[in-house]
């Protein structure tokens, strides 16, 4: 597996990684993403500040990660300080093919990296509380559980929100 930063010319494959993993997020009651996010305007955005990731597994498109900096303003509501410098892995999806290869337990050692790299001892992630695979996911990386929020851009879901704190058992 191969863990690279997108690029533009990487968009028709990771729309197509989104077609094939939306249908099955919502079919679980995973109502997070859906015909119109992510699209390519985000991911576009994304690759230009550089800060999408993906894993390439024999010349496909396993998985997508978009490692931020960017702290949405409800995380405030599970008590963290959203001044506080944190990678915030946002957009992180996995192709069907490659469940269970460990792609997404790549993309989020990447984001460590990313954070160690730039001297943030602090990652957060959220995930839609239909999102089974993600919440056994998060805490055997070390993730703890923060609470649940709702986030304004998607009215009506639930998110749970996990941090892990590096330099930390």
């Amino acid at each position: 597996m191969q863990i690279r930063l997108a690029a533009l010319e990487d968009l028709p494959a990771l729309m197509a990684l989104v077609r094939k993993v939306v249908p099955l997020m919502r079919a679980v009651g995973n109502l997070q993403w859906d015909e119109s996010y992510p699209n390519v305007e985000v991911f576009t955005r994304d690759i230009e500040l550089v800060q999408l990731w993906m894993a390439e597994i024999d010349g496909s498109v396993a998985g997508v990660a978009a490692v931020t900096t960017d702290q949405e303003p409800e995380y405030a509501q599970v008590g963290w300080d959203i001044e506080e410098p944190a990678v915030v892995v946002h957009r992180l999806a996995v192709h069907p093919d490659f469940r269970g290869a460990g792609v997404a337990q790549a993309l989020l050692q990447q984001a460590e990296r990313v954070a160690v790299e730039r001297g943030i001892s602090v990652l957060r992630i959220d995930t839609n509380t239909q999102n089974e695979a993600t919440q056994r996911l998060f805490p055997k990386l070390g993730y703890v559980l923060a609470g649940e929020i709702g986030l304004g851009f998607r009215p009506g879901l639930r998110f749970l929100c996990y941090e892990k704190r590096l330099g930390q058992a």
